[in-house]
């Protein structure tokens, strides 16, 4: 007899809890940029981001389950991390709601923010959350014809990282624009390795993905560009603004097995260590990549 895991532990991994660091290392980053900026961190706020950015993330993978299981897209065989409606163990509509408080969570945070810093805040809350539910979800779900990259690279690059500094000092600074964009290249790299797993599963689905698009090969080498860019971006970018980018670097050493596996062919259930592993390298990068930038602000 096979023992069905408990309800917490579905609902957790359900939340995809190795693609958290996207939302996490945005926000750190960005908080290390304010640092020596007038005015500021303001620690409430970057809280408040924080919220914003792991709410949006959770209420993304949600989304992403109910969609792609109510569109027969998942099914007991994927492979990778469990799918609550696509494996039959959490009903469409329970998914769904759980996606719904998650937005709900991010948009709350989001109008707390937007009160304490300015109303212009409304709109791109607004975009986000739109970006979010039509990731998957909506009449033109865009993660369905390759363009999840475009939504990553933005949200969870450009938007939350200098959206977390523009919260604190109530301007958009060139480092965390520069920051956002080594961030995004970092958060891309997570979405590129999975889509790379799942392209046997999606063709066979009719979903069309950058990685389905493009194909295996050039998929690793994306791979690679994406991940190593954001190292030499934050590395050059940050030193061009008299800061400490370097720190980045520490999370190269992570990321290599990574790399070494992907360029071998690593295919199926090898490529969830990959992801594993590009989850780490991404934090660590980021982590000291912030610690750099807040010791020579």
């Amino acid at each position: 007899m096979i023992d069905r895991p408990s309800s917490v532990s579905l609902w957790v991994a359900g939340a995809r809890p190795r693609t958290l660091p996207a939302a996490l290392v945005p926000v750190v980053v960005g908080t290390a940029c304010a640092a020596g900026e007038a005015g500021g961190v303001i620690w409430g706020r970057a809280v408040l981001a924080l919220v914003v950015a792991l709410a949006l993330q959770v209420g993304v993978n949600y989304a992403n389950d109910h969609a792609d299981g109510v569109r027969g897209t998942d099914d007991a065989r994927r492979v990778g991390p469990v799918r609550l409606v696509g494996s039959g163990l959490v009903e469409a509509r329970r998914v769904k709601r759980a996606a719904t408080i998650s937005f709900t969570v991010a948009a709350v945070a989001g109008l707390v923010l937007a009160a304490l810093v300015g109303w212009e805040l409304l709109a791109v809350g607004a975009a986000a959350l739109l970006a979010a539910w039509g990731y998957t979800g909506g009449p033109f779900p865009y993660g369905y014809h390759g363009l999840g990259e475009v939504f990553v690279f933005v949200f969870f690059g450009l938007v939350a990282t200098a959206g977390t500094t523009y919260v604190q000092v109530e301007e958009l600074t060139a480092l965390s624009l520069v920051s956002g964009v080594a961030v995004g290249l970092w958060a891309v790299a997570l979405l590129v390795v999975n889509n790379l797993r799942d392209i046997p599963g999606d063709t066979a689905a009719g979903k069309r993905t950058l990685a389905v698009r493009l194909g295996d090969g050039p998929t690793r080498v994306l791979y690679v560009v994406v991940l190593v860019g954001g190292f030499a971006v934050a590395t050059v970018g940050a030193g061009l603004e008299g800061r400490a980018g370097w720190t980045a670097l520490a999370g190269l050493p992570v990321a290599l097995p990574a790399l070494r596996d992907v360029v071998a062919g690593a295919r199926g259930p090898e490529l969830i260590g990959v992801l594993a592993t590009t989850a780490r390298a991404q934090l660590v990068g980021g982590l000291a990549y912030a610690l750099g930038l807040a010791l020579t602000a």
